[in-house]
């Protein structure tokens, strides 16, 4: 069976564009922490990986209420779906066993103190979905409210930004010293991803209200969502932007071009007190991602001496 919906809808729904947005990010992230870019294969692994664990998620959601767009096409597409799941699956563990027997000799570049980091969001992405551990026992990181968008954060920019370094460290053999800029750098992209996951949360507000799920949205409303959480933080993030440019000495061309997301992100979240479909926010609030990615990979290369 083919793909139903069309291509364009199957290339958000079924994740695809989510590859895209960590792959974005992760060249990004190397990029802007001075770093050359890592091998085409750790990409691939990080593209299809995102997909794999967003697919096995909406996967156990085919049996929702049918008022989302993205289930009908779960439904649709659920034989589909499963047999990509599983050549994805196969091609990242010959990828990843092909990277492990090269760059063996290198793992200890990277210390038990580096990768405690990694093991601890590993475990809370592995827990978000939820888990049974008995048949009355069951932890769903998901269901946390108004924390949910801040684990996601977290969760992406411990991806895109720290796990692109370690695997520098092992593929080239060195040891990386991290500094202040590093920390700054994750915490810029784990408060913009935040916000993000934030606006995201108006799709389900009638979902988490049923629920009692005690997101931004439901305690406070839509529109002091919008203006008392998204914009303050938005213009937060961009003095905290400005104030290291001008510590950095960064070029005003490259200022210029850092500062369009975080006005796109602004003008979205402004958008959003009128209904959207889901396709928007998977296209458009979504985007926003690889939008911050190319304009801080052409900040660079524009500025470049």
């Amino acid at each position: 069976m083919g793909l139903q919906k069309g291509i364009i809808p199957s290339i958000f729904y079924g994740n695809y564009f989510y590859g895209i947005c960590t792959v974005s990010l992760c060249i990004e992230s190397n990029m802007q922490q001075g770093l050359p870019l890592n091998s085409f294969l750790f990409y691939f692994l990080i593209y299809l990986g995102t997909i794999i664990y967003y697919n096995m998620a909406y996967l156990g959601e085919v049996h929702a209420p049918y008022d989302n767009e993205r289930t009908h096409w779960y439904a649709a597409n659920r034989k589909w779906v499963m047999q990509l799941q599983y050549v994805f699956l196969l091609a990242c563990v010959i990828v990843g066993i092909y990277l492990l027997v090269t760059y063996f000799k290198n793992l200890h570049y990277i210390s038990i103190a580096q990768l405690f980091p990694v093991a601890i969001v590993g475990i809370i992405a592995i827990l978000y979905y939820g888990v049974s551990l008995g048949k009355n026992i069951r932890i769903n990181v998901r269901d946390t409210g108004w924390i949910k968008p801040f684990i996601i954060g977290l969760v992406w920019a411990t991806a895109v930004s720290y796990v692109p370094i370690l695997w520098y460290e092992v593929a080239h053999g060195v040891h990386y010293e991290f500094s202040w800029f590093n920390i700054w750098f994750l915490g810029k992209n784990f408060m913009f991803i935040s916000l993000l996951a934030i606006l995201f949360d108006i799709k389900d507000y009638i979902a988490d209200h049923n629920k009692k799920l005690k997101t931004f949205v439901v305690r406070i409303g839509l529109k002091k969502t919008i203006f008392y959480i998204i914009i303050p933080l938005t213009a937060l993030g961009f003095i905290s932007f400005m104030g290291f440019a001008f510590l950095r000495h960064y070029h005003p061309v490259r200022i210029l071009i850092n500062s369009i997301p975080f006005i796109l992100l602004l003008i979205v979240a402004w958008s959003m007190q009128k209904k959207r479909s889901i396709l928007f926010y998977l296209t458009i609030i979504d985007g926003l991602m690889v939008v911050k990615a190319v304009c801080g990979i052409a900040g660079i290369l524009l500025t470049a001496k």
